[in-house]
């Protein structure tokens, strides 16, 4: 597998997806600071109105940045890219079974496909960081903790399904800074949809993630949560259409849009 490039901060989206093109296999958090991060749902045109209806539904955890056509690979946000090739790992979801783990999902590819891009938290970690709040899945080297939550989607159409969240862990002194700093990217998840008290959202253990790798807290931290762009994955899971692919959790796609397109006043 190729090497991690020892810039990879510094990146712009393009570069970042050419790596990934070409066999670099890594979560993207902490990748080409400043270019906007997106999950990614793929379906059949069938299933695409009950998508975009639970995205309408779920605009917290599912907040639509771009669509590409039926059949169509590239687009405004990646320009000159090709969505089957240029996220590091996708899912293939058969049936709500997950199916495969490839680097490239050309295999899979029909041309009735429509592909959603979802905003995605991984935007606003820069902003965190420069507001001196520690990120802990980039400090230490992990993919993002995710998990599911007894939180229910809206249910829209055929989907529907528990909304997920992912975790960073804050100080006390510093929670404040961090709901402030992420509710200024509505677009991108924006404010915690919990904060405190895992139980209340019915994580047992915050040390057994659902998608992703646990983090360790330090003392007297309080764990912060984002709704999370799984979301959409978990109805899949639980609604069982014949054929889905997404970004396996973490591996998101590096877009061209530059993260202070979604910043508001």
């Amino acid at each position: 597998m190729p090497a991690l490039p020892p810039n990879r901060g510094t990146l712009t989206g393009a570069q970042a997806r050419a790596h990934f093109r070409g066999g670099l296999v890594t979560p993207t958090a902490g990748w080409a600071r400043g270019f906007t991060q997106a999950n990614v749902l793929i379906v059949p045109r069938a299933q695409a109105f009950d998508v975009l209806l639970f995205a309408q539904r779920n605009p917290k955890s599912c907040p639509v940045l771009g669509v590409l056509d039926e059949g169509e690979i590239s687009g405004a946000l990646l320009v000159g890219g090709d969505i089957r090739t240029d996220l590091p790992r996708y899912t293939v979801y058969e049936y709500g079974e997950l199916v495969a783990e490839p680097t490239d999902v050309t295999e899979w590819w029909r041309p009735d496909l429509v592909t959603f891009i979802f905003g995605c938290s991984f935007t606003f970690e820069a902003a965190l960081q420069d507001g001196g709040i520690a990120v802990a899945h980039i400090d230490q080297g992990r993919n993002v903790p995710m998990y599911r939550t007894n939180v229910p989607a809206t249910t829209a159409g055929s989907l529907g399904g528990p909304l997920v969240v992912s975790m960073r862990p804050i100080p006390p002194e510093q929670v404040a800074d961090a709901v402030r700093i992420s509710a200024r990217y509505p677009a991108v998840h924006g404010a915690p949809a919990h904060v405190g008290d895992p139980a209340r959202l019915g994580i047992a253990d915050l040390a057994a993630p659902d998608f992703g790798q646990a983090v360790s807290l330090r003392p007297g931290d309080i764990p912060v949560f984002w709704a999370c762009g799984v979301t959409p994955q978990a109805a899949v899971m639980e609604s069982r259409p014949p054929l889905a692919i997404g970004h396996a959790p973490g591996h998101m796609l590096v877009t061209d849009a530059r993260d202070s397109d979604y910043l508001v006043p």
